[in-house]
């Protein structure tokens, strides 16, 4: 209970914000004239601003992975050492 707690109440950036602006604009709009599609892309957006997370979900998937150096030397010379 703890974690919802502090997940809700924490880490509010700009992202999330307009999130949550736009989900409940859309969410609003949705019940208004019936439109049940947008109301699911509303309630989806609703989701990923109280629970903090993006498309790519709290795994980090998104990332760019480091990028690999390169060395000077000669394939003959690394077996060498």
């Amino acid at each position: 209970m703890n974690y919802l707690k502090q997940q809700l109440l924490t880490g509010w950036h700009l992202a999330r914000w307009i999130r949550l602006a736009l989900g409940g604009i859309m969410l609003v709009q949705a019940i208004d004239t019936r439109e049940y599609f947008f109301g699911a892309i509303a309630l989806f957006l609703l989701y990923q601003a109280f629970t903090n997370t993006g498309c790519c979900g709290i795994s980090g998937s998104c990332s760019v992975p480091p990028a690999k150096t390169k060395t000077t030397e000669t394939p003959e010379e690394q077996h060498g050492k």
